[in-house]
């Protein structure tokens, strides 16, 4: 049984394709039943073989695998030198200009994270068997020791687990906290049976919102699979263009990478989609399903319609997790209206690292008062649950 002290060969990769897909996914634990889609060879190459995330879109692949004495992949690690700070969903565009500013040079800088996915997940990918402690030790380590070879100004470990960022602190990086809302499964067995868990009024506004949004002449579909033809790809990526320029201006996929997803990862997509009279989509939501969970993705539409987006993203995908048993649904970024429609405050963690000591030690110290106040907010988050007094939910605890 490997103990961490074999021998291991670190090298970086030019792009996801230069390690067989069957390796990688040994690594991210494709077989496990929490298995984490965003983290797949297939989702990361659908990324790059479409040009969404490429050097001349300012993410540069440069991903870290560890190789054992056999040759296979003991470890793998998604990198990409970063040309801006777009598509993170971590926010760092004040420490660069502070740090710009002051004279230094923030980009390129390396961040470990999937591209466009604010989704909590493992980023350092490690094959059953191997010593998982020493691994994420040794491929921190070499992100630091690859960052001050090559002058970069930081490391950045987006959306990583709790376990990861514990150990990442104790490799030298800092903390940072943010929050989320998820949807929780208590083990439902239908809709109505999370409503009875809620306060009468949330009850009624949440029964009220789901009739006003079926009842505009549209037809909501759930599809999967080969059931999903290039049509609705053509539609979903025009909703995703409107949702893009109306939120924040350049949209970061184009569209091939939406046929790619269909080709390569059909039988882990599920889109809601809203169709008028003539079968036409005017509105869709996509998600993408894990082992023991589903997270919303993407949603556009052709018009307003009332409530449609608290049907399509929010209310059909706790009704998929219910009737497929998964334990909860993660709806994307941001957004405390989730919070009256029964999906609750949870912590998300990403770890940083600074090559310049003054930098390093200012950002240290915003980040001592930022996990304050994020984890009070979520306490005062919490407070506002719609859950009936007996069901109320607490934010998870954050160290």
């Amino acid at each position: 049984m490997p103990d961490g002290r074999e021998p291991h060969t670190i090298r970086t990769l030019s792009g996801i394709n230069d390690v067989p897909a069957e390796q990688w996914d040994a690594c991210a634990g494709a077989d496990l039943p929490d298995f984490n889609p965003f983290v797949s060879h297939a989702f990361l190459a659908a990324l790059e073989n479409s040009s969404s995330a490429c050097a001349e879109t300012g993410w540069t692949p440069c991903h870290m695998v560890v190789e054992g004495s056999d040759g296979k992949l003991a470890a793998c690690a998604p990198l990409y030198l970063k040309g801006h700070s777009y598509g993170e969903y971590v926010f760092d565009w004040a420490w660069a200009d502070a740090y710009q500013r002051a004279g230094g040079r923030y980009y390129p800088k390396l961040l470990c994270a999937v591209p466009f996915s604010p989704v909590t997940g493992p980023r350092i990918l490690i094959r059953d068997g191997e010593n998982r402690e020493g691994l994420r030790s040794t491929l921190f380590a070499a992100m630091i020791q690859f960052a001050t070879k090559h002058d970069l100004s930081s490391v950045h470990v987006n959306f990583c687990t709790d376990t990861e960022w514990q150990q990442a602190r104790q490799a030298g990086l800092l903390q940072r906290l943010g929050t989320q809302f998820h949807w929780k499964n208590k083990g439902y067995t239908d809709f109505d049976d999370f409503l009875a868990a809620l306060s009468s009024r949330k009850r009624k506004t949440i029964r009220r919102e789901r009739r006003e949004a079926t009842g505009q002449e549209v037809t909501l579909r759930t599809l999967r699979g080969d059931e999903i033809k290039e049509r609705h790809w053509d539609a979903m990526y025009r909703f995703y263009l409107d949702t893009s320029n109306r939120k924040w201006g350049e949209p970061y996929l184009n569209r091939a990478f939406f046929s790619a997803l269909g080709n390569e990862m059909k039988d882990r997509v599920v889109l809601f989609v809203a169709e008028d009279e003539t079968q036409n989509p005017v509105a869709a939501a996509l998600n993408i399903l894990g082992g023991d969970c589903l997270y919303g993705r993407y949603w556009g539409s052709l018009d307003d319609y009332r409530f449609l987006h608290f049907e399509a993203c929010y209310y059909r995908a706790i009704d998929f997790a219910i009737e497929h048993r998964l334990s909860r649904v993660e709806a994307g970024a941001q957004g405390e209206h989730k919070l009256a429609r029964g999906y609750t405050p949870h912590p998300t963690y990403s770890a940083h690292w600074m090559l310049d000591s003054g930098f390093f030690s200012a950002v240290e110290r915003f980040l001592d008062v930022e996990r304050d106040h994020v984890s009070g907010e979520m306490t005062e988050l919490s407070a506002l649950s719609p859950f009936r007094r007996t069901q109320k939910h607490a934010p998870e605890k954050s160290p």
